[in-house]
């Protein structure tokens, strides 16, 4: 028999800001956190605007020489995942310790350092390239160093599935959780590639929009006038709990973790299925495996990436909710944030919790002109106090990976 699993604990970091009443405050508030890009030099680059995060501190988490070993996809991976700890109120011990794990991925990694150090190669030679460069940018690294910082002795793993990983590390976590192998789980996704080589791919893929003169609105998701998705950076980290450990012990909780899944499209390296095939069957595995009718989610927290593929999984949706679709409500958070890659599933996790927790759904920003393919309740411009009893958080990936996440408020 399946163990329950719940949120206990949240750490968050986005271009809305850092922690949960920040981002919240944004969020509820419809604010944009896109701007001016200020960690390089852009003036020959065709996109110049990206979701940095504003005023993080990393020496706020962790001493000086520490710091100077990650890259800072890392440094947001030890400040959430220590945030969401202290949220849950959690304390790990000697007892404890080898029940406790750490599930956090990342889609492109230590690309910074890499750019950097390869720089740094070419000008000053080999002997200038530091001895931890190899430890900043792999991918796992971001787990390592959370189970280091926190003493969590469990399960330590790391999930690559690019758009997708934030999604399906919560998932993966979850499971370990519901199956024995942990009791507890630090779970969700980071990044942080706001750089040259990839603004460059990006834009030479062209999937970026290039709204220059006005960044705030241009992350546009199911606007007729979309161009383009935004980058941006974060880290979205949650403490996964299993139940009666969580009541034993009082903690407050979040929402219960009901189900989930995972698929591929077998179709193409960053074009979805046609009509969105791959994300329907995949909505409709997360559904069965939580037990849960289609007429009993009222929320859909959508990939939704201001590109041509809102359309598909427009039609995804449709696919598997047929004429309920048009009566729950659907939103993009990326119109605010950006698209955080690897960070986006456990950042949009984080929002759809605090949805259903705190009875306000966020918007889709920047909808200013309907597209006939998009024809859903996008929640649009403004967020809305709807009391709901359960939700999806959608993430699909390059290479056609599908990951859909359900949660829902306690029962008993």
């Amino acid at each position: 028999m399946k163990r329950r699993v719940v949120v206990t604990g949240i750490g968050i970091i986005s271009p809305l800001g850092i922690g949960v009443q920040a981002n919240w405050s944004a969020v509820c508030n419809g604010k944009s956190g896109i701007g001016p890009i200020t960690r390089f030099d852009v003036e020959s680059f065709p996109v110049k605007f990206a979701g940095e995060v504003k005023g993080f501190e990393a020496e706020q988490f962790m001493g000086h020489k520490e710091i100077k070993k990650m890259d800072r996809f890392i440094h947001f991976a030890v400040a959430a995942g220590q945030s969401a700890l202290d949220d849950s109120g959690f304390k790990i011990t000697d007892e404890n310790a080898e029940r406790v794990g750490v599930q956090v991925g990342v889609g492109l990694g230590g690309l910074p350092a890499i750019e950097k150090y390869h720089d740094t190669y070419k000008e000053r030679g080999v002997r200038k390239i530091t001895p931890f460069f190899i430890p900043m940018v792999i991918a796992n690294l971001a787990s390592g160093q959370i189970s280091i910082h926190t003493g969590a002795k469990g399960p330590n793993t790391c999930v690559v599935t690019a758009c997708a990983t934030g999604t399906h590390s919560i998932g993966d976590a979850a499971r370990l959780i519901q199956y024995g192998d942990a009791d507890v789980m630090i779970a969700g996704g980071t990044e942080s590639v706001i750089t040259p080589l990839c603004v460059g791919g990006f834009h030479a893929a062209k999937a970026l929009s290039t709204r220059n003169d006005d960044p705030q609105s241009a992350s546009r998701p199911f606007d007729k006038d979309r161009d383009g998705f935004v980058i941006g950076e974060g880290c979205g980290v949650v403490l996964l709990e299993e139940y009666e450990s969580a009541k034993n012990r009082g903690a407050k909780i979040y929402g219960e973790f009901a189900g989930y899944a995972m698929n591929g499209d077998a179709y193409h390296i960053t074009a979805t299925s046609p009509n969105g095939e791959g994300a329907a069957r995949c909505m409709n595995l997360a559904l069965k495996n939580a037990g849960i009718n289609k007429d009993e989610i009222e929320y859909i927290n959508a990939h939704g990436t201001s590109t041509g593929a809102d359309a598909t999984e427009t039609q995804a949706i449709k696919t598997v909710f047929g004429d309920h679709a048009y009566k729950l409500a659907v939103s993009s958070t990326k119109s605010m944030t950006g698209h955080l890659l690897g960070a986006a599933g456990g950042v949009e996790a984080i929002y759809s919790l605090l949805a259903l927790n705190r009875g306000v759904l966020p918007p889709t920003i920047n909808y200013t002109t309907p597209d006939p393919e998009c024809d859903l309740d996008y929640i649009p411009n403004n967020a809305r106090e709807e009391n709901i009893k359960a939700a999806l958080s959608n993430s699909f990936g390059f290479g056609g990976t599908n990951a859909v996440l359900v949660f829902k408020q306690m029962s008993n």
